[in-house]
């Protein structure tokens, strides 16, 4: 095979790649999303929001419950799996600059679906009722508290006063079991809606490849085809990787040593820890607070910031600041995951 026709290949398959990432990975994120609803219906019969009964009803889906080892394994994997489909295809969007008009809405109500997402995941982490869920929920809080201005207010409303408590669990149940799926689904049939009717905007790379096949039946005999590989994906993983449980949390104790959070909190938890406790007689963690909270704010406007993409010409500037939040987070994540 010559050099060229190796080189052609490699094109299109980066091509494919991209085109996996931009598209695919949104109608993996919802059929995911599927997945959580129904295992987390199934939980919710046997499950007790009190802090008290919360860990020991865990170990009794998990022991007693028929098949309820699985079910809880499936929920868990899913979690995880719906994070890493939102994050790529976030960081894809971002960096095929495929938020530009008239696709900035899309950006926006993706944007804060990961963002519930997120939540979703911290809340879901609490309900164990562990001492590593205890430890990580006080640390993700406490961080909160350290936001300008309305930091006090949001982690007391989030903890229902001062520190973790029963009070914290039954929040983040409300939250995670009536609140956040209300707002998440009400904002993915935004979302639909809005990739269905807003005018496409095809990423620079890709303009050239402009012919659109039918959704009936073969986009949807290809979605059909990758929703079961993913189901195959979650149902092994659940099987052969169920999720460990901890101790039942007391929060008198002191953290578990090398505690961490979930791998999607590890950038920001690594970035805490490069600040130090105090700089220039001020509070290093709420400086960092800060910054984290401002460049999460840029990226969230960054359709406005962009306006020569607006117009279709190409701006080498955003396409590194892309590059760079994209680096930062999987550089963060790794560097959590191994310290």
């Amino acid at each position: 095979m010559s050099y060229q026709r190796v080189k052609n290949r490699f094109k299109d398959l980066c091509k494919e790649i991209e085109v996996f990432a931009k598209k695919k990975t949104g109608g993996i994120a919802l059929f995911l999303f599927i997945i959580q609803f129904i295992t987390g219906m199934v939980l919710s019969f046997y499950y007790i929001p009190y802090f008290e009964q919360a860990h020991k009803s865990i170990l009794d889906i998990v022991t007693k419950l028929n098949m309820g080892c699985f079910f809880r394994s499936i929920h868990h994997w899913g979690a995880q799996l719906i994070m890493a489909a939102l994050f790529i295809h976030t960081f894809s969007i971002l960096l095929l600059k495929s938020y530009r008009r008239p696709k900035h809405l899309l950006w926006l109500s993706g944007f804060i679906l990961l963002g519930i997402s997120i939540f979703f995941g911290l809340s879901g982490y609490l309900l164990v009722w562990d001492e590593r869920a205890f430890a990580a929920v006080k640390v993700a809080t406490g961080g909160a508290g350290s936001i300008p201005i309305a930091g006090v207010f949001i982690k007391s409303f989030l903890r229902g006063g001062i520190d973790v408590t029963g009070e914290t669990l039954t929040r983040f149940h409300a939250f995670h079991v009536s609140i956040l799926p209300i707002i998440a689904i009400l904002l993915i049939c935004i979302h639909i809606l809005l990739v269905q009717y807003r005018v496409t905007s095809m990423p620079f790379s890709l303009k050239k490849r402009t012919k659109q096949t039918p959704f009936f039946p073969y986009r949807f005999y290809k979605y059909l085809i990758i929703c079961l590989i993913v189901l195959g994906i979650v149902v092994t993983l659940a099987t052969l990787f169920p999720p460990e449980i901890g101790k039942n949390a007391d929060p008198l104790a002191p953290a578990p040593e090398n505690i961490k959070p979930e791998w999607y909190f590890l950038f920001l938890f690594q970035t805490l820890k490069l600040f130090p406790g105090e700089i220039l007689g001020l509070n290093g963690e709420m400086i960092a607070v800060t910054i984290i909270s401002c460049g999460i704010f840029f990226l969230f406007l960054i359709p406005f910031f962009d306006k020569r993409a607006v117009q279709g010409i190409r701006n080498t500037v955003f396409t590194w600041i892309g590059i760079a939040y994209t680096l930062y987070f999987i550089v963060m994540t790794v560097m959590g995951f191994l310290s």
